[in-house]
């Protein structure tokens, strides 16, 4: 991730390269996701698990009961469901956001050796977030009925993998289907890519300024990264839940992230917005 200081008290910073972060994020991204996915897969479920009826105890009771109910039912290969479809596609989605990023910090610069403020650095970080729905939406959408099928009695596994998802989706109902759930997939992004990039300059900053270093080690950045990532889901979450309600829903339940969310604060109240954040 190129470095970008703060207005004041900072040292020239070169013109943001957009290959060079299409090139560093797509690889990020890929340690993202096969790090991650098993993490992801939890969180979805626990998102998206039915109601019980009343007496009934829920499906998951939490965390780490989803992990042990989906390896003693499935085994571990459960917790990896659904990677196939953000594997294939994180790479250029990861290398658009951090593309997006540059080019919005581009945009903003005056000048080789302008320096951004940190509300600029937050709408770079919103701009990348446009820049890599298009490429999410629809890899999301799979992942998140991968992820979720055959869960809870009685549960019926439609799809055998990501193309026999994809494809059945289009029958179904063309690529509106297949990229059902964009606007709460930008929704998410926008806001908690902003968060992100921005959590993460002003850590680094400090950092800098701190020890008086022109540059971040490696694992003051890796710590940086990981306490942006926080920010990100602190930003992100309200959104992702209604997302993943959503997609993983049968056809025709919800006209869109409206209904979605008046379904939850009716049946389930404010704070399942934040269902699984710990």
């Amino acid at each position: 991730m190129a470095v970008v200081e703060n207005v004041q008290n900072t040292p020239t910073e070169r013109k943001a390269n957009p290959l060079k972060s299409f090139i560093t994020g797509g690889f990020g991204g890929i340690c993202n996701v096969l790090s991650g996915h098993p993490l992801d897969t939890i969180k979805v479920r626990l998102q998206t698990m039915p109601r019980p009826a009343p007496g009934e105890q829920p499906l998951y009771r939490g965390t780490f009961d989803c992990a042990a109910k989906t390896i003693r039912n499935e085994g571990v290969r459960g917790l990896y469901k659904g990677m196939s479809a953000p594997l294939t596609g994180v790479a250029p989605i990861f290398a658009m956001c951090f593309a997006g990023y540059a080019l919005g910090k581009r945009l903003q610069q005056r000048g080789e050796e302008a320096k951004l403020t940190y509300p600029q650095i937050f709408v770079a970080g919103s701009f990348s977030g446009l820049f890599s729905t298009f490429i999410m939406a629809p890899g999301e959408r799979i992942k998140v009925l991968l992820q979720t099928q055959g869960i809870g009695p009685g549960g019926e596994k439609k799809y055998t993998g990501m193309i026999d998802c994809a494809v059945k989706l289009y029958k179904e109902g063309g690529l509106r289907s297949v990229f059902k759930g964009s606007c709460a997939t930008m929704l998410r992004d926008m806001p908690a890519n902003g968060l992100y990039f921005l959590s993460y300059e002003i850590l680094t900053d400090q950092y800098k300024r701190r020890f008086d270093r022109p540059n971040v080690d490696l694992m003051p950045a890796i710590l940086a990264g990981g306490l942006a990532g926080i920010f990100y889901w602190i930003g992100g979450m309200p959104a992702d839940v209604l997302k993943n309600r959503l997609q993983s829903a049968p056809e025709g339940k919800f006209n869109g992230i409206r209904d979605v969310f008046k379904d939850l604060l009716k049946n389930d109240g404010l704070s399942a917005l934040y269902r699984d954040s710990g």
